[in-house]
């Protein structure tokens, strides 16, 4: 469905981004879903599949099991940022009134690759340089960076202008990001706690399908709705209409 522009005095209001997350999710509940499997979850099942089946059983700290860990940190943080560029892809199409494709919507994604991964590189160190300094610096860059993912895949500004755009665009809104992630990161440790609870009783193979999906689908949250946040920023801030925003792929 289209999205009419709001007034710009308007406020940023993490209910409507729930709500336009799930909305998004409920009308794309097979590519959002099958792109959160392929991406997170069967790499996170696969991973924990190899070690429990001691196929990659390596000496702790020997050089073989540092060069897996490596290896799969790196492919990892490869899927990662296909996945939350072709999710901000589905968002924006969505929120536009169009029907995401697979096909697009991992083109974009691909086409992104090494700067969504330069922006999650350097948002990653800056925060945990701040936060070995002092707690608030680090959360205060990751929510002034929180939104540069969909700036850069909607604007192409490049990494270091998406991530001066989001610290532009999250600027007056920080407070209410800073409780939608509270929301977002209390519920992903619930659902770990609950996994915890549950495998000792379904048994490892039942128990790591479970942590598979319920890592693909909060990964799935946590990249749609930061891609909401920023559609909702522009409304606030600019008054930006979502058709505003299609224009640019035009």
């Amino acid at each position: 469905m289209a999205s009419a522009a709001l007034n710009p005095a308007d406020r940023f209001r993490i209910g409507r981004v729930f709500h336009d997350s799930f909305a998004v999710i409920g009308r794309n509940p097979l590519l959002c879903v099958g792109l959160a499997l392929i991406f997170s979850g069967l790499p996170r099942f696969a991973i924990q599949f190899l070690v429990l089946k001691r196929i990659v059983h390596f000496t702790r700290y020997s050089p073989q099991h540092i060069a897996f860990a490596v290896t799969a940190a790196l492919v990892a943080m490869i899927l990662a940022a296909v996945l939350q560029a072709a999710l901000v892809r589905v968002t924006i199409e969505d929120l536009n009134g169009k029907r995401p494709t697979l096909g697009d919507c991992l083109a974009v994604a691909i086409s992104f690759l090494l700067p969504t991964i330069g922006i999650a590189l350097l948002a990653t160190f800056g925060a945990a340089f701040a936060l070995l300094a002092l707690v608030v610096p680090g959360v205060i860059l990751f929510l002034r960076w929180s939104v540069a993912v969909p700036a850069l895949v909607q604007e192409r500004l490049g990494v270091l202008g998406s991530m001066a755009r989001s610290s532009d665009l999250t600027k007056g809104s920080r407070w209410a990001l800073f409780w939608l992630w509270i929301v977002l990161i209390t519920a992903a440790y619930a659902v770990q706690f609950a996994l915890v609870a549950i495998v000792p009783a379904v048994g490892a193979m039942a128990g790591m399908s479970l942590d598979a999906l319920a890592s693909a689908v909060l990964y799935m949250l946590t990249s749609i709705a930061p891609a909401v946040c920023y559609v909702e920023l522009r409304r606030v801030k600019e008054g930006t209409s979502v058709e505003d925003l299609a224009e640019i792929f035009s």
